[in-house]
């Protein structure tokens, strides 16, 4: 017989194995799709979803990143899997700090959201080699992408291993995990037709590899109409509304809705307004589409040589709902929350029909979702990009802007137009723009430290070719440089003494090149993002005698998108001299000798365990404007917890590390072209967007201000190493911290009430629309700025009173001050009416600081 104490235990053990067995079923999840959507336990979901790419970003900001996505209405997160960085050595995996897959996997979990897991294993996403490890291009015999063997032994193996990674932890939605979606390849339909049958068959292997892995989860193919059943192709672009899949039992999912665009040195910032991007969402929900995502959600940062080629900059803000230090970007995210608003107070319609279209004029139209025969949910679209109407629709007119989608959860109230932004705004144009809550630091050390590179051959390890060498083989991308030297000799029969005036004409493949003659630097030549090639031609003078050609071939990023990318190749490929004459010297079958990598990398100066050592010199000043070197210096950190911003306006182009952690390549001083940019951040929205449509900071670096995460520094002194390529002046560097932000709203009495107040049945009509104001996490209203309701003029950041104001300060000030957030009512019983009849606007400026 079984005594209390053993009893009480079993009951409890018993109690314990039921919890774990219950929690389990409760939580696990079958995922299966059918025409009209993913079905998540037998239920249809609307879902949004938005780009994270773990290694963008560090373990300890992750959480917060993900809290505001969701806070934005995302239910989904998506991000690609990086194979070359998990697998940077054939069979040695990494999966630590920023490339911690299973943590972000598992962090997203937590915050109680689903993910969309795009293993690949080819990424392109601007990322260095489109994803592969460079180890991948020597296997012999291998093609990428195609129907040949030794690629797909390689992709299987790691599909597989990353399959198996997440099964073991439980992370697909039968187990319990939230991971809901698996894509394999990414954007092969732009590229199959090069690869001919070759490509065909490799579409359907790749299909049936994916499927015999069991995730028991539904597979994507992006922008792949060939994708076999039951792979499910999805749309990728800036519009997907008039995507339609491959099969009728296929529910309609757009995978890549571009929120902005990737960045490039020498290139102006694009930027897309968010009046279109919500007006490309709504016309996807509105025309059958079921599962969206953004393309970024958050970019972040390619810190290291992550970033892909040629040129793609450190920064992959990518114009993102949040920026890349992890602010929101201030009208996009709130305007897209409230639209995600909309469409979910919609889900029980669209899930329940297929839309009914009805055509209300020339580019005007309505599409109606039918739950019953007196419960509907309608879009009014007017797709025209220039004249603003009034539509009827069930006897009710309603009035549509150019280029916009009215939500109607109803088909009567209108709770949502994309082309009405409504939302608080964000004064300045970045995150660390020069406002009253950014705070620059000058470094101020007490002394700097250099090591001036040797140019050309600096150790023993250097090889001599006959002929020109293509970069990335040489390299195997363990370095973005390699040095290209040869010794000329001056004949005899030239008048002693007397030197030769030439010229030298160096053709690259890309991506950037340093010239020198006899140690001394003759020229500099560079390509851009969309041509990487490049022609050098500088007059130069050979001595008599003996002279030496250093030519110091650099790579920015392997180049990562394109029908046999991965064979594209970088480097010099032609060399020669040409006298006054115009006779020509072919240097390009000459003996030359290569060297890979600089000395400084070598010996490792980056390292923080060097930061004393003898290798530097040490004084009061830096030596300034000089090519090829390094720089040391000691600093301390700003106080608080945000990110920061490196200040490198004043350098010329190298890279640049923090405690030993690269934060990247900058390159201030290539200059974007000076003209084709729109008036500040303006740019009208209406009428197809494109990536060159909507530009600023013509004439201006693309990047000036590099991101250093806050967990890289410390309390005490912190390291800065900087490896300078052209010349710059590093006294002049600087730390920026933001403090607050100043933010601002403009609503009218015209515009709909908050889309989430509204309810089935309600007088949705009736209630007040609202100026909502939300500070960062942690920071508080501190002061109101300006505050009017009437006709304020002006934008944000220069309203001014109009004809008609009614002083309200004080109810704002009373409503907002000391709160991490406020709203307030647009209400003349509460405010006033300092002007019966005339329609009113609230006027609200803030700061919000910590």
């Amino acid at each position: 017989m079984m005594g209390t104490k053993s009893l009480v235990a079993f009951v409890l053990f018993a109690l314990l194995v039921f919890e774990g067995y219950f929690t389990e079923k409760v939580l696990s999840a079958t995922v299966t799709y059918d025409n009209r959507a993913l079905v998540i336990d037998g239920k249809r979901r609307i879902l949004q979803s938005g780009s994270i790419h773990y290694p963008r970003s560090t373990p300890e900001v992750w959480p917060e990143i993900i809290k505001k996505s969701k806070e934005g209405g995302l239910d989904v997160i998506e991000t690609y899997v990086f194979w070359n960085y998990h697998e940077p050595v054939k069979g040695q995996y990494y999966f630590e700090g920023r490339f911690d897959l299973v943590r972000f996997v598992k962090t997203v979990q937590e915050a109680g959201l689903l993910v969309h897991l795009r293993i690949g294993p080819y990424a392109c996403a601007e990322w260095n080699y489109g994803g592969f490890p460079i180890w991948l291009h020597f296997i012999p015999g291998i093609q990428f992408r195609t129907t040949n063997a030794p690629f797909k032994i390689e992709m299987k193996q790691f599909l597989a291993k990353i399959v198996e990674m997440m099964k073991k932890e439980h992370l697909f939605a039968s187990q319990g995990g939230p991971i809901i979606l698996a894509q394999v390849e990414n954007e092969y339909g732009n590229i199959e037709g090069s690869y001919g049958v070759g490509g065909e068959l490799y579409v359907k292997w790749a299909a049936e590899t994916a499927v015999s892995l069991n995730t028991s989860v539904p597979w994507v193919m992006c922008v792949q109409d060939d994708a076999p059943d039951p792979i499910i192709n999805t749309c990728n672009g800036f519009y997907c509304d008039r995507f339609t899949p491959n099969s009728p039992s296929k529910p309609k999912m757009w995978t890549e809705n571009y929120s902005g665009w990737f960045l490039g040195f020498g290139n102006p910032i694009p930027f897309r307004p968010v009046e279109d991007l919500a007006f490309a969402v709504a016309r996807f929900f509105e025309t059958g589409g079921t599962f969206q995502n953004y393309y970024m959600y958050f970019g972040g940062t390619n810190f290291g040589r992550t970033a892909g080629g040629p040129l793609v900059a450190t920064s992959y803000d990518y114009d993102a709902p949040i920026d890349e230090y992890g602010f929101l970007r201030q009208p996009k995210w709130g305007h897209l929350r409230d639209l995600h608003k909309a469409i979910k107070q919609c889900e029980e319609n669209m899930i329940s029909s297929n839309p009914t279209q009805v055509q209300l004029g020339k580019n005007l139209e309505a599409h109606v979702y039918y739950k019953s025969s007196n419960e509907c949910a309608a879009f009014l679209a007017n797709y025209g990009s220039s004249l603003d109407e009034n539509v009827t629709f069930n006897g009710n007119i309603y009035f549509l802007p150019a280029w916009s989608v009215s939500i109607l959860p109803d088909c009567k109230n209108v709770i949502f137009n994309t082309a009405k932004v409504v939302s608080q705004r964000t004064l300045g144009d970045s995150s660390f723009s020069a406002t009253t809550s950014v705070n620059d630091f000058i470094l101020e050390p007490s002394s700097w430290s250099w090591y001036k590179e040797r140019v050309g051959i600096w150790s023993n390890n250097s090889f001599m070719n006959s002929g020109l060498l293509e970069q990335i083989t040489t390299t195997k991308d363990t370095s973005d440089y390699l040095w290209y030297t040869i010794s000329i000799n001056v004949k005899e029969n030239n008048i002693p003494g007397q030197a030769k005036e030439l010229f030298l004409h160096i053709e690259s493949l890309g991506h950037a090149a340093l010239a020198f003659v006899n140690k001394r630097l003759v020229g500099f030549g560079y390509g851009n993002h969309e041509d990487a090639s490049f022609i050098l031609d500088e007059k130069i003078t050979l001595n008599h005698g003996n002279n030496t050609i250093d030519l110091l071939s650099t790579m920015i990023g392997v180049q990562n998108y394109g029908p046999w990318f991965d064979v594209a190749g970088a480097g010099i490929f032609y060399v020669a001299l040409r006298d006054l004459k115009n006779d020509t010297n072919d240097l390009s079958f000459e003996e030359w000798t290569y060297q890979v990598g600089l000395e400084g990398e070598d010996l490792d100066l980056d390292n923080i365990n060097l930061a004393n050592s003898s290798l530097w010199t040490t004084g009061a000043a830096p030596p300034v404007n000089q090519s090829l070197i390094w720089y040391k210096v000691a600093f301390l950190a700003p106080e608080g917890k945000g990110p920061l911003a490196l200040n490198l306006a004043s350098m010329g182009k190298g890279q640049a590390w923090v405690n030993g952690q690269s934060i990247g390549r900058y390159w201030p001083a290539y200059l974007s072209p000076s003209s084709g940019c729109t008036n500040g951040s303006d740019c009208d929205y209406r009428g197809a967007y494109d990536p060159s449509k909507c530009l600023k900071n013509c004439g201006q670096p693309a990047q000036t201000l590099y991101h250093i995460p806050r967990t890289w520094v410390h309390i005490g002194e912190n390291l800065l190493v900087l490896h300078e390529e052209l010349g710059g002046d590093p006294s002049k560097i600087s730390l920026r911290t933001k403090t607050g932000q100043e933010i601002c709203a403009h609503v009218s009495e015209t515009d709909p009430p908050p889309a989430d107040s509204w309810k089935p049945n309600s007088e949705f009509i009736s209630q007040n629309p609202e100026v909502q104001l939300t500070c960062e996490r942690g920071w508080h209203i501190t002061s109101i700025n300006f505050a009017s309701f009437g006709t304020p003029i002006g934008k944000c950041g220069t309203f001014a009173l109009g004809a008609c104001n009614a002083d309200i300060l004080s109810i704002v000030q009373q409503a907002c001050l000391g709160q991490e957030g406020c709203s307030i009512p647009i209400s003349t019983a509460t405010l006033g009416d300092p002007c019966p009849g005339v329609p009113k606007c609230l006027a609200v400026e803030a700061l919000c600081s910590d």
